[in-house]
């Protein structure tokens, strides 16, 4: 039977979700706690990958398990997992649907605080500026929809079979004063470091580094820039995925930011 688990991760303590040896992963992790819980070998396929640091307020894997389990796995596995894990739901699907392969979205948020917080410093990005060019920010933001080949924004586009991304929708927000920002997207894929790099690109925009048409001219031209600074992975978060048959939402709905609304919502 095939199950898909919907959870969430913090990432900070990880270096990203794929298994590598001699690395804590969040995918080794989940494997190992189920293995000892069904008393056998348990191998998971997740839904994408994240970077070292990287969070996820919703994520999906599949499993195969052939016998049927006698107690409560879900409380069992939460009560055995890390603080930084969660399990939301454990759901029972027809045929064999694929985590990975069957998504037809995912969305991803950053978020950015202007000023030293110990509250946020590993759920946000730490940036001391002031005064963004908000309103160049969120011009920029709002060409990323009528793109669709995202070369520029890749580091090695050349490991992918190609580099277009259908992106559904952009948005910059910021809370009243203008001191946290968060930048939300959504895409059928994503390459390798890309929101990052965006960002990178919309704080240099913000910073009057970098000018509108200049940053569209990386949409235009396809060339990948000699230098390339991706924005720092703890603020981002992946936050949404979606399939045809499985439309869930997130269990974690903190991460909302509202033009009139305040950064954090609990």
């Amino acid at each position: 039977m095939r199950y898909f688990f919907h959870i969430g991760y913090h990432g900070t303590k990880y270096s990203g979700w794929q298994k590598h040896p001699g690395v804590l992963n969040v995918q080794e992790v989940l494997e190992t706690a189920l293995s000892g819980l069904l008393k056998t070998p348990i191998y998971i396929s997740g839904c994408g990958r994240t970077d070292a640091q990287v969070h996820a307020s919703q994520f999906f894997f599949h499993v195969d398990i052939e016998q049927e389990w006698d107690f409560d796995l879900f409380f069992r596995l939460n009560k055995i997992l890390p603080d930084d894990i969660a399990v939301f739901d454990i759901l029972p699907m027809e045929g064999l649907p694929h985590a990975r392969f069957d998504a037809t979205q995912r969305s991803y948020d950053y978020f950015i605080h202007t000023y030293k917080d110990p509250f946020l410093s590993e759920f946000s990005s730490l940036y001391l500026e002031k005064n963004w060019d908000l309103d160049k920010m969120k011009a920029a933001v709002a060409l990323l929809p009528l793109y669709n080949d995202y070369r520029g924004f890749c580091k090695s586009p050349d490991r992918n079979d190609h580099t277009i991304c259908n992106v559904s929708s952009a948005a910059l927000f910021t809370d009243a004063q203008g001191d946290k920002l968060r930048f939300q997207i959504s895409a059928n894929r994503f390459l390798s470091k890309m929101i990052r790099i965006i960002m990178g690109r919309l704080l240099d925009i913000g910073r009057g580094k970098m000018s509108v048409d200049e940053f569209e001219s990386h949409l235009i031209s396809l060339e990948t820039p000699a230098i390339i600074i991706p924005a720092y992975p703890q603020g981002l978060y992946l936050s949404k995925v979606t399939y045809l048959y499985l439309d869930l939402a997130p269990r974690s709905t903190f991460a909302l930011l509202k033009d009139e609304g305040s950064w954090l919502k609990v």
